[in-house]
């Protein structure tokens, strides 16, 4: 929580002294650039290094972790599989409505330009594939060139491949190739930490870059875009209590009551995790039976995440938007797809490390670029707000429907 106010801080103040030396010295702002601008994407060259190896690790157990818990029992799989239903709904949600919030509340044309001029990147995006070289390329014959290349859509394809075959291994041999990929992801996750340790000093270098390429209106483009991410996190909780309405069958104020002490925690801590005993109190509220929350809610913190796709897709569509890269409806059927997949492998991952992991893989996928993420992460602590409220609400949610249609299913069975 207090790095991410830090790397804020630092994005800021890099911003401010760019456009404090613009103003008084062109000159000396245009000399500068090339001396500051290179900390910054050394940085996020660091930062891209951790991608592919941690997502394949996180996928891996991800996936491992959800096939074991769905072993767990009638209930454990009940609640995997409203799971993987809510985030496929929240990410079809997103990718509905970010273009509409976009067309409805656009960015004035010399703040893009100025947004866009100062992101850079657009060299990353290359041009869309067709239907047929889409197939052709979807199953990699070398995985570990797919790797090198940083072509994460057929990557992403073996490793799931891989992991599901995991999953079909005896219990020693799933335990020690599941030990081997926890490890590796755990190994990657300190990385990143040292990575993200000097994030202050990288956002601070691209954040005075920014500012001497785009000026003040960098300042509107990063605000803009922080609230359309945050119309995208109020449509998430919309969707949610619409669902708990009308799915579960708890009307809005009988569940916003009860939810009233779990939304203080999770707006002060922005955690699922730290709220989680503050949902077990809402979930009883609510009168789902103490032992079925004891298994589903903890199985949700972990592996649900429901705003994950919504917002993730948001930030890639923003950015597609803002480079004027036209998304075709299968190159967004894409997009979600690997949403879905980076959603069930950022387990418990603070929101500084999944922001970059679970996004960059969805950028590639689409085509878009993904250097303006070193900077967008600056200003996610805002959205983030949004997020927790999001996944907190679905989580009790989720919980109260598994555990009444588990009631229901013996009820059935009992003469």
């Amino acid at each position: 929580m207090k790095s991410a106010w830090f790397i804020l801080a630092a994005l800021v103040a890099g911003m401010l002294l760019g456009m404090a030396v613009e103003l008084a010295s062109p000159a000396a702002a245009a000399a500068s650039l090339p001396w500051i601008e290179p900390v910054g994407l050394l940085w996020l060259n660091a930062l891209k290094m951790t991608i592919v190896p941690l997502v394949v690790a996180l996928l891996i157990t991800g996936i491992t972790a959800t096939a074991d818990a769905a072993r767990a029992g009638r209930l454990a799989f009940r609640a995997v599989m409203i799971f993987l239903g809510a985030i496929t709904l929240s990410g079809t949600m997103s990718l509905l409505m970010t273009p509409l919030l976009l067309r409805l509340f656009p960015l004035s044309t010399a703040a893009a330009e100025a947004l866009r001029r100062g992101l850079g990147g657009t060299a990353e995006a290359g041009p869309s594939p067709t239907f047929g070289d889409f197939l052709l390329s979807l199953v990699p014959t070398n995985p570990i060139a797919a790797a090198a290349e940083t072509a994460i859509l057929p990557l992403i394809v073996f490793t799931t491949i891989f992991a599901f075959a995991i999953t079909r291994l005896d219990a020693p041999q799933r335990a020690t190739l599941s030990g081997l990929f926890k490890a590796l992801g755990d190994a990657m996750l300190i990385v990143i930490g040292w990575v993200l340790a000097l994030a202050p000093i990288g956002v601070f270098a691209l954040g005075y870059a920014l500012a001497v390429k785009a000026g003040v209106a960098a300042f509107g483009g990063l605000v803009h875009y922080v609230l359309i991410l945050m119309g995208i996190g109020v449509c998430c909780l919309i969707l949610g209590l619409l669902l708990t309405w009308f799915v579960v069958g708890v009307a809005p104020p009988r569940f916003l009551r009860a939810m009233v002490p779990t939304l203080a925690v999770a707006i002060s801590t922005q955690s699922s995790l730290a709220s989680l005993p503050a949902m077990l109190k809402s979930s009883e509220e609510l009168g789902v039976d103490a032992k079925k929350a004891d298994v589903v809610l903890p199985l949700a913190v972990a592996l649900f995440r429901f705003t994950s796709p919504a917002m993730n897709l948001a930030v890639v569509v923003y950015v597609a938007w803002l480079f004027g890269i036209e998304l075709t409806p299968w190159e967004m059927a894409v997009g979600l797809a690997v949403a879905l997949a980076a959603a069930l492998s950022s387990v418990s991952l603070p929101g500084s490390i999944s922001f970059v992991t679970s996004i960059a893989p969805i950028a590639v996928s689409m085509g878009v670029p993904v250097a303006p993420l070193g900077l967008l992460v600056a200003v996610e602590t805002f959205p983030d707000i949004f997020r927790t409220l999001g996944n907190v609400v679905a989580d009790v949610a989720a919980t109260k429907y598994a555990a009444d249609g588990v009631e229901n299913e013996v009820a059935g069975e009992t003469p």
